[in-house]
């Protein structure tokens, strides 16, 4: 299971969504989301479904990748939707006990797993095809205005960047300690929750104690290149806006204002 967390992850390419401005990739992913949960009939969704499988094909990610990226949220998925089938009111077409099902619970509970669906794939694809230093370099720009009110931009943007590089690094490392204590007996998948909660226990400690024995690592190597944060710095790469990022702006922008005339007009 820790294998299929993809969260994090860059897979390297020279697709047309590789290819642009980073800025340009936040900004979209950003105008994804609002559009996204502005939707509200079946039009809007099959517009954003439609919006959502041509930025996959464009960046010619496997579907193997996107598979993976949902596995390990099928706990979140499932709940999310009995949460909104049993929760939901309306007139009942089912009834056990306390259990009650309306058809209006129903087309909730479908409705909120396919937009956390399209959430997951969408948000995913914005590390899939961003490199971290691009990432850094281009929430960076965007945020650089608060620079005025003494917002420590670039330290911030670091630090999310060191945060989404490490996620696959700390995973390995999760899976090697539990290798480990399965070679030495224990036992991770047998028992009850609260059994199988305290089997996990005895992982933390030498996982928490390798992530700082990581980050001092990480901190006396950015000290020995004399680090000393973003003031001064050059970039090696700078970061240019070109046709392509503006037609993909563009774009997003009509699709936006499609999805907000539909939901305007309640189609």
């Amino acid at each position: 299971m820790l294998k299929d967390i993809t969260l994090g992850q860059f897979f390297p390419g020279d697709s047309v969504v590789h290819r642009l401005d980073p800025r340009t990739k936040l900004v979209l992913t950003f105008i994804y989301i609002v559009a996204l949960f502005t939707a509200r009939s079946y039009f809007s969704y099959a517009l954003m479904m439609a919006v959502l499988i041509t930025s996959i094909l464009l960046s010619e990610i496997s579907l193997k990748a996107i598979l993976k990226s949902i596995k390990p949220l099928l706990f979140i998925i499932i709940f999310t939707f009995l949460l909104n089938i049993f929760l939901t009111s309306g007139k009942p077409v089912f009834e056990f006990w306390i259990f009650r099902i309306s058809l209006e619970g129903i087309v909730q509970a479908v409705t909120m797993v396919i937009r956390l669906l399209m959430l997951i794939i969408g948000t995913f694809l914005l590390t899939y095809t961003t490199s971290p230093i691009a990432l850094t370099d281009g929430l960076e720009r965007l945020m650089n205005p608060l620079k005025k009110l003494r917002v420590p931009v670039h330290e911030l943007s670091m630090m999310m960047s060191i945060a989404l590089r490490f996620i696959p690094t700390l995973i390995e490392e999760t899976d090697k300690i539990m290798s480990a204590q399965k070679a030495r007996g224990a036992d991770f998948e047998t028992g009850n929750l609260i059994r199988r909660a305290k089997a996990m226990l005895p992982i933390l400690v030498p996982l928490f104690i390798s992530a700082f024995r990581r980050a001092d690592e990480l901190a006396v190597a950015m000290e020995s290149r004399c680090y000393h944060g973003g003031e001064g710095r050059t970039r090696m790469k700078q970061l240019k806006l070109k046709r392509q990022d503006a037609v993909a702006l563009c774009s997003a922008a009509v699709v936006l204002a499609g999805v907000i005339l539909l939901a305007a007009f309640g189609l």
